[in-house]
């Protein structure tokens, strides 16, 4: 009791200010940690370094070959589950990521995202044999070249040796600044890639070096095609893009890695022809092949637009759903389920960037490839975004634990939010995540204490003696009890035991 009455109010304003100052630093530091990497620090370091020295048990250690086999298949299936695609409608660079670049300064393509690109081309347009030509070993290095300036110099190089098809499709992709100029550039990759296709499918079963230079020619030549197709409708030449694509889906129908059919889609969708978009999706659409956003929110708007145009809430609630209304209601319930972010992209909820190159099935990724070109078709058909504002969040009350339980899909994979932070600039875009995460107990914590702290010590400032002694009232009654009990004590035993005691 004498000390606490010899503390000065410069003691507790002194007290309560360095309190309050480190337990801001924590907050500070929480919330970074939080914001990077989606998890607490000091609940991180408990769980994984305290709760071992306490002697914690570690459930999830294997203690069996089972089990380590489990932890192998689970491990496998969390990276099939975070396999990153391509994305078929992707954007030219020359002409579209680079015009964006240079109004507006920002880069809306990751390094990440450009590096898959780098090896999707080293795959696609490169093989062995490429060193027994000069014009394709000369681009099998352009491809690996990380400088965009660098990679279109070498393709010059290329081109004054010899035709090179490859060298064509790099000035298309990113050489050229309209999509007239990059048309005119793949016309004549066109016409070498088809010359080398005849001749390498003559030679393919003469040895496995033929055959491989069939497979990549092959590859360019599909590629060429597609992105053909894709030029004739940015131009508004929608029939003949249509054309093109089903030729090309006819031609080659096992190359299903280009996912050819996503680009029939969106153009039968423009031209409004849904009854053919509903053939596609009959024979897309099926429980053995993998789904996509594209996928689902197609089915969904075909359905939607049976019944959107007399679709009214208040009616539906009086008189219950028809067959045709919940049908619809249940496609957009499965296209939720399986791409969450979606609806808030379509609704307008959060605002669209320049999709990627590559895109995450079932993350932010895919939800902004998807709604960058489908938007427009959404808002053609009469009340089928309203049907989806009414609807899609009853999505998450059949599915109350995403991450560990799906109702018509896997559960939602964990680790799409990783890497979608890869393939998304997050500089200007703040990246959806799904479920939302609630802020860890120690966040709240902290900016509890702190703001606790920071109020005492601007009372204790300018209220000194009053504050003085409400923390000398405050000490004494936290205190009481143990004074109390000191007294009983003195009051049983013997006083010369007591006085034994006290001097040991």
């Amino acid at each position: 009791i004498m000390f606490l009455n010899t503390l000065t109010p410069k003691f507790y304003v002194a007290l309560t200010g360095t309190s309050s100052l480190i337990s801001g630093l924590i907050l500070i530091f929480e919330w970074w940690y939080f914001r990077k990497y989606g998890t607490s620090f000091i609940e991180q370091v408990s769980v994984s370094h305290l709760r071992p020295l306490l002697g914690g048990v570690d459930n999830s250690a294997p203690n069996s070959p089972s089990s380590s086999n489990g932890d192998a298949d689970s491990s496998r299936q969390s990276v099939s589950e975070c396999k990153v695609w391509r994305n078929p409608l992707n954007l030219f660079r020359g002409a579209e990521y680079n015009r964006y670049t240079w109004v507006t300064g920002r880069e809306p393509l990751t390094y990440y995202d450009m590096n898959l690109s780098a090896q999707d081309h080293q795959t696609f347009f490169t093989c062995d044999s490429d060193h027994l030509r000069p014009a394709d070993a000369i681009m099998q290095k352009a491809w690996r070249e990380r400088n965009p300036q660098a990679r279109i110099t070498a393709a010059h190089e290329a081109l004054d040796l010899e035709d090179c098809a490859t060298a064509y499709i790099l000035l298309a992709e990113e050489e050229a600044t309209t999509i007239v100029e990059a048309e005119k550039l793949f016309k004549q990759a066109l016409k070498i890639g088809e010359s080398c296709y005849r001749r390498s499918q003559q030679l393919q079963h003469h040895g496995a070096q033929y055959e491989a230079q069939h497979r990549r020619d092959t590859n360019v030549l599909v590629y060429i095609k597609r992105r053909l197709a894709m030029c004739s409708r940015k131009l508004g030449r929608t029939r003949e893009a249509v054309k093109m694509m089903r030729d090309l889906m006819k031609e080659f129908p096992l190359l299903s890695m280009f996912n050819i059919h996503e680009n029939l889609l969106e153009s039968l969708l423009e031209l409004q022809n849904y009854a053919d978009v509903q053939a596609v999706l009959a024979k897309y659409d099926d429980i053995s092949l993998p789904k996509s956003a594209t996928i689902c929110y197609t089915a969904a708007l075909l359905k939607a637009r049976a019944v959107s145009d007399k679709f009214s809430p208040e009616a539906a609630s009086r008189r219950g759903l028809s067959t045709a209304e919940m049908n619809a209601v249940e496609a957009i319930h499965r296209a939720v389920e399986f791409n969450p972010h979606v609806p808030k992209y379509l609704l307008e909820m959060k605002s669209l960037i320049l999709p990627p190159e590559h895109i995450l099935k079932r993350g932010d990724s895919e939800a902004i490839a998807y709604t960058f070109f489908h938007l427009q078709h959404w808002k053609r058909v009469e009340g089928a975004l309203n049907l989806l504002h009414c609807t899609w969040e009853g999505t998450f009350r059949m599915i109350p634990y995403p991450l560990e339980k799906g109702h018509l899909f896997y559960p939602y994979p964990v680790c799409t939010e990783t890497a979608d932070r890869e393939l998304l600039p997050t500089v200007f875009h703040e990246v959806s995540v799904y479920p939302k995460k609630e802020l860890p107990f120690f966040i709240l914590f902290t900016a509890g204490l702190c703001s606790f702290t920071a109020m005492l010590a601007l009372l204790t400032h300018q209220f000194p003696e009053l504050m003085g002694v409400f923390a000398k009232a405050f000490l004494s009654t936290l205190f009481a009890p143990l004074n109390f009990i000191m007294e009983k004590v003195e009051s049983i035993l013997p006083s010369s035991l007591w006085h034994q005691l006290t001097r040991i």
